[in-house]
């Protein structure tokens, strides 16, 4: 079995950052636990890789850009696109590399977050797609290594984050509805370990109690960001709540999948069940009928973590927590 850095931070009882930076040569961690850490290590024989012992703060002009499970979704590329291309532009306009690392939940397990950068000699990351319960959630927060969160909101001396400003959003989207007319609101969330899906969340339950309607818990459904979550999610609400007359959800793939298991059932989008998605892909305006959206402003979210992380590094400056603000468009699905 193989022994990992884990199991050394466990055995010795310090954190997974404080054994990295004991071998990384760092002058913060004292004699005594340096000392410590090492009589651990050779009790377990681990030997940490030749590239981790270098120092990290050595400069490669290179920035990482984790994404985590991205070969798994390919659906959510559309939303992945416009915020790539955000950060790539802005990153090689002041001259440095780009490069593109995925992740999983079970291969944050194997490796730490801070091994995992100093392998490939990273001098800061941009990390998106993480779920709140992944282990380099903390690992992000605790590490000394310039990071910017794209809608993950870890805050701390060496990490900022860059968001849509979510609850607003949401509640913009479903207080249009309800000017409509609509009382019997459905919502379709994201899964439950996504910071957005929190957010959206808030975003309808605020809206809903504003204008005085009861928030029913059997109205929310969570499912994934994709087509298919939608459909599943959307045959679900109707066939439970026929009286149903809007259903808002937090992705516009979702909403997608909304609208065509709707029409199957033999109704009629926006006559019979109006609809209002999240993010506003190129998609939305390609569907029958258009998708009525909150949209994000995706490039822009990229080049704002791409200019967060430069500001950490060219000019030590501290990270911060930015909200982007959202808006409507208002197309046929409503």
């Amino acid at each position: 079995m193989t022994v990992t850095i884990r199991d050394v931070a466990r055995q010795a009882g310090v954190s997974i950052t404080t054994v990295s930076r004991a071998f990384n040569g760092y002058q913060d961690v004292s004699e005594e636990t340096k000392k410590k850490i090492l009589q651990v290590a050779e009790s377990l024989n681990y030997r940490p890789s030749r590239v981790a012992r270098s120092l990290v703060l050595q400069q490669t002009q290179s920035v990482g850009l984790m994404i985590s499970d991205f070969n798994v979704n390919p659906g959510g590329h559309h939303f992945l696109f416009d915020v790539i291309a955000g950060v790539h532009d802005r990153l090689a306009y002041l001259g440095y590399d780009i490069t593109l690392v995925s992740t999983t939940t079970a291969r944050q397990r194997l490796i730490s977050y801070i091994d995992f950068c100093t392998e490939r000699r990273l001098e800061g990351v941009i990390v998106m797609g993480m779920r709140l319960d992944d282990p380099y959630m903390q690992e992000v927060a605790e590490a000394k290594l310039p990071s910017v969160g794209i809608d993950l909101p870890i805050l701390s001396r060496y990490c900022g984050y860059v968001m849509t400003d979510n609850i607003n959003g949401a509640r913009q989207g479903v207080r249009y509805l309800i000017s409509q007319g609509h009382r019997s609101i459905g919502f379709v969330n994201g899964h439950a370990q996504a910071a957005v899906s929190v957010d959206r969340l808030r975003g309808y339950q605020t809206a809903m109690q504003e204008a005085g309607l009861e928030v029913k818990e059997d109205w929310i459904i969570h499912s994934n960001f994709l087509v298919d979550g939608g459909e599943t999610a959307t045959r679900q609400l109707l066939q439970n709540h026929p009286e149903m007359t809007a259903i808002f959800y937090a992705s516009d793939l979702m909403a997608i999948g909304g609208m065509r298991c709707i029409q199957r059932m033999g109704k009629k989008v926006p006559g019979d069940i109006a609809v209002l998605g999240y993010d506003n892909i190129d998609l939305g305006e390609w569907v029958t009928p258009m998708l009525s959206t909150v949209a994000q402003k995706r490039y822009e979210m990229g080049v704002a973590a791409a200019d967060m992380l430069m500001g950490m590094l060219l000019r030590q400056e501290e990270p911060g927590g930015r909200l982007l603000p959202p808006s409507l468009v208002i197309r046929e699905s409503s």
